[in-house]
């Protein structure tokens, strides 16, 4: 069994760019448009600070139950960063149209003293990928 994925590759434009690289942007997942969310917040406060993070979900399949996988670096503070990254719990539909998710878990542990924060939150509205 295989599930059509369509979508486009953009390589890098840099001539002078040792590391070429590509990015792929799926448009639809089993005939179904894709879309993201973007999401951010703050940490937990652990080891005398905090951290904030921001970005945009990996894409899912638009009008179907789904989940979302997220990816992200934190602000750079007290001289490291922590990754942040899991999926989404599923869609919750919001009155008059549109759905969010709700998403949590604990950054890598990094730091001078070794440690990690708690993130949780909410999704923004879904976006098209397109």
């Amino acid at each position: 069994m295989y599930i059509p994925v369509t979508g486009f590759v953009m390589g890098s434009s840099e001539e002078d760019d040792s590391h070429h690289s590509h990015k792929l942007y799926i448009t639809s997942w089993n005939g179904n448009p894709v879309h993201v969310h973007a999401f951010s917040g703050e940490t937990s406060i652990d080891d005398g600070h905090s951290h904030q993070y921001a970005s945009w979900t990996a894409p899912a399949p638009t009008g179907v139950p789904h989940v979302h996988g997220y990816q992200t670096v934190t602000s750079p503070n007290n001289g490291h960063t922590h990754l942040i990254q899991g999926t989404t719990g599923p869609a919750i539909a919001i009155p008059g149209g549109g759905h969010y998710h709700l998403f949590e878990g604990y950054t890598t542990i990094n730091g001078t003293h070794p440690h990690s924060h708690a993130y949780r939150g909410r999704t923004g509205n879904e976006v098209s990928s397109m």
